[in-house]
């Protein structure tokens, strides 16, 4: 009898967690469209794999509200995505506004650690209102609320770190989104610091949801989301995608895939994509949707440093990561976001030994004021660094324009272990046009210009890259995807079976 007694508390002491906020606030949910933490779980990991942890868990502080928080507002366990073990954190917005106390503190630092040494991605959906109150308060509450391994989040990239953000995410849910491998925001959703009621009290600054943290200053301005996306569902969709391009830990390779039936096929027609004029634009994406496996493109920020286009993809089955200038933009000029953007995507394949293509046409670095009031020769010498750095395979291809010192940056030299170029491809210290003006003192409408401007543009011609082999092939466009699987298998990492030495896997992205 005393055994069925124990029996019965804890089924009522379950259904008591398992009830989050109660029935009224996940109603309210339901009538909004969106869907409670639970649904989340069981639509995000494959069916029945999910093993919660520190279900009983609740405040730590005030005993008192143990019935008034479930869970403690964060759910936390172990789950399967596609046949893989993942940790998955959850935030109950029905408990407490998913704030973050020393229970749930705990249990995020735990999960955290667990796949840092079990080897597991870590998966959170963030939607918080920050630090709990008055949990928090004086310094009993700070050295138990800070005093946890969950603040001690440093980056290592040993596993991956993919994160959503919906709905309001104010303080712990904004910084693991900052820190994140992936991080994909839906619209309608916040991320900031504070809440615009915290904010308007501290600095008299009255503004709205969006003007403070919406998607698209995330997606355009700031470039601390990945993705933005309408629903939840594609949300975690995305989640989903991105993990299958990325090994579970920083000591294996990627798994492969199966080649889709029809890639390849448009490789016939890929240079009927590229302009003959040099300074007519194009969209480099559709020349990297002939080269890659059909339908795998991936592409990260693509509303953010617009002028480069980066991506994961499949090329023969193997993922690969993708840096392309896009013309598009800018003419395909890197200005200082397009820079941080290439930074941030080499330290990412490098910490989880993704090869690298660059697919070359860019007239150089953007010039001017806006450029050196957003810092730009720290951006480019950063973009330097990081392709010393990178410890993966490197594979660079030059389609059209390469100049200057974005010629280095996009692995020029022996910043990639091979080069290749197109018949189409030019590579010079500045633009034919300008150079002819500063070296023969003539320009455009001049008489003797154009004879000129032929004899500087030949100087610049594909030929003499590969005649002093500072281009290791001269190769025709339609065999650009072979040629690039090829060079995959030979220069693939034998001696430490795939595995680079993730020279950057501390380097700061979220800056």
């Amino acid at each position: 009898m005393a055994f069925e007694a124990l029996l019965a508390e804890y089924e009522a002491r379950r259904a008591k967690a398992l009830a989050m906020g109660g029935p009224e606030k996940l109603a309210k949910r339901k009538r909004a469209g969106q869907l409670n933490a639970r649904e989340r779980i069981a639509y995000l990991v494959d069916q029945g794999s999910f093993i919660e942890s520190g279900l009983f868990g609740t405040s730590g502080v005030y005993p008192e509200q143990a019935d008034e928080t479930p869970a403690d507002g964060k759910l936390a366990g172990y789950a399967r995505i596609n046949g893989r073990d993942v940790a998955v954190v959850v935030n109950d917005f029905t408990v407490k506004g998913a704030s973050t106390s020393a229970t749930n503190g705990k249990k995020i630092g735990h999960m955290k650690r667990t796949a840092t040494e079990r080897g597991m991605p870590l998966v959170i959906v963030g939607e918080s209102t920050g630090a709990r109150l008055p949990d928090a308060m004086g310094s009993r509450g700070m050295g138990l609320l800070l005093g946890n391994d969950n603040t001690q989040f440093r980056r290592t990239r040993e596993t991956p770190l993919a994160t959503a953000v919906v709905g309001p995410a104010f303080g712990s849910s904004a910084w693991l989104a900052c820190l994140a491998d992936f991080a994909v925001m839906n619209k309608g959703a916040t991320m900031a610091v504070s809440s615009p009621r915290l904010t308007e009290m501290a600095t008299g600054e009255k503004v709205d949801l969006d003007e403070l943290g919406g998607w698209r200053l995330h997606a355009e301005v700031t470039g601390l989301v990945d993705q933005v996306v309408d629903t939840e569902p594609e949300m975690f969709d995305a989640i989903k995608r991105f993990l299958s391009y990325l090994p579970s830990h920083h000591r294996e390779p990627p798994p492969d895939a199966p080649v889709p039936a029809g890639s390849g096929e448009s490789m016939k027609d890929v240079l009927a994509i590229l302009p003959e004029k040099r300074t007519q634009v194009y969209d480099v994406r559709k020349i990297v949707k002939c080269i890659i496996d059909k339908e795998t493109l991936f592409e990260l920020k693509p509303r953010f440093g617009k002028s480069a286009v980066v991506a994961l993809a499949r090329l023969g089955g193997k993922s690969v990561g993708i840096v392309a200038n896009n013309p598009l933009h800018r003419g395909g000029a890197l200005d200082a976001d397009a820079c941080r953007k290439i930074v941030d995507f080499l330290v990412l394949c490098d910490s989880f030994n993704v090869p690298i293509v660059l697919l070359v046409d860019t007239p150089g670095f953007q010039i001017g004021t806006e450029a050196e009031r957003s810092g730009a020769p720290g951006k480019i010498m950063n973009f330097m660094n990081a392709m010393t750095l990178v410890t993966v395979p490197k594979l660079s291809v030059i389609l059209r324009k390469s100049y200057g010192r974005a010629y280095v940056c996009m692995g020029g030299g022996r910043h990639s272990d091979d080069i290749s170029a197109w018949p189409t491809a030019e590579v010079s210290f500045m633009s034919p046009e300008f150079a002819t003006t500063i070296v023969h003192g003539v320009k455009p409408g001049d008489p003797g210009f154009e004879a000129r401007l032929a004899e500087i543009e030949h100087d610049s011609d594909v030929w003499g890259l590969a005649s002093v082999f500072a281009a290791q092939a001269v190769i025709r466009p339609e065999q650009t995807r072979d040629y690039l699987i090829r060079m995959l298998e030979v220069y693939q990492l034998r001696m430490t079976k795939g595995i680079g030495q993730h020279l950057m896997r501390t380097w700061p992205t979220s800056y």
